[in-house]
């Protein structure tokens, strides 16, 4: 058996997610699922892609991933189940699925094609069903029809020359730290033997920091974070507000020759 995990944007007030447990627990009692998250923006696909693209390579192979962020899609997205970097994903082809990965899917069907059924709930009798399927060892390809592709959303590059990299806040955690798309490899390429200044809302700093606590509290510090990207914050404090950035904000690192 393997891991099922729930990423939704459903909260944890109401009876939504219990109800999508029970569904999976229904078809295989002993299946172990995990929450991910409950708390996604409602129809947020790039809140939800990000802590998707973040953990899901955290968990074993084979791990089912629910992912029912705006289940309900637009009208005539399909449902799909996926292979992809050995790892199974359970959505709606809304576009979030497509921006977790660059790699090509080793399988994808649309899954409701065999006695479809209609529901105002698809978390629970759609995808529940697939999912605990899947991680009871069913075979991908009896879930559904085969499809060639699926939506592809165009994530935000950083553009990066010699001169400088010019990335953007793609998240601003509970913390209210600021994740950026600058990634530590391409810094430290191009910041070689170079003073680097880096620039945000009218800030300039020279420094990065190797953990949050080299900061005072109340300071600002920079690293890179364990997903290997350039972070803002306060220590202790909250830089979105207090540095008045948020997501899509600017963020450049400015190399001297």
């Amino acid at each position: 058996m393997a891991i099922v995990t729930l990423l939704t944007d459903s909260g944890e007030s109401d009876h939504y997610v219990a109800a999508i447990k029970a569904k999976i627990l229904s078809t295989n009692p002993g299946l172990p699922i995990v929450d991910i998250s409950h708390k996604i923006n409602p129809c947020d696909i790039a809140h939800g892609a990000f802590v998707l693209k973040s953990v899901f390579r955290d968990f074993p192979k084979g791990t089912v991933h629910v992912v029912a962020i705006d289940a309900t899609g637009s009208k005539g997205d399909a449902f799909l189940a996926m292979q992809l970097e050995d790892y199974f994903f359970v959505g709606v082809d809304n576009g979030l699925l497509g921006l977790i990965s660059d790699k090509t899917q080793q399988n994808l069907v649309e899954l409701n094609t065999i006695n479809a059924i209609t529901t105002s709930f698809p978390e629970k009798d759609i995808l529940a069903p697939a999912a605990a399927r899947l991680a009871s060892g069913v075979a991908i390809t009896t879930l559904g029809k085969a499809l060639a592709g699926y939506k592809k959303m165009t994530n935000r590059h950083v553009k990066a020359t010699k001169k400088q990299i010019l990335g953007h806040v793609v998240r601003v955690d509970g913390f209210g730290n600021l994740i950026t798309n600058i990634e530590k490899e391409a810094f430290e390429i191009l910041s070689k033997g170079k003073v680097f200044t880096v620039q945000f809302g009218g800030e300039k700093f020279r420094r990065i920091h190797t953990q949050y606590n080299q900061a005072d509290q109340g300071d600002c510090f920079l690293l890179f974070n364990s997903l290997g990207l350039l972070e803002i914050g306060i220590y202790k404090g909250n830089a979105s507000e207090l540095l008045g950035l948020s997501y899509d904000s600017p963020v450049n690192v400015i190399f001297e020759e």
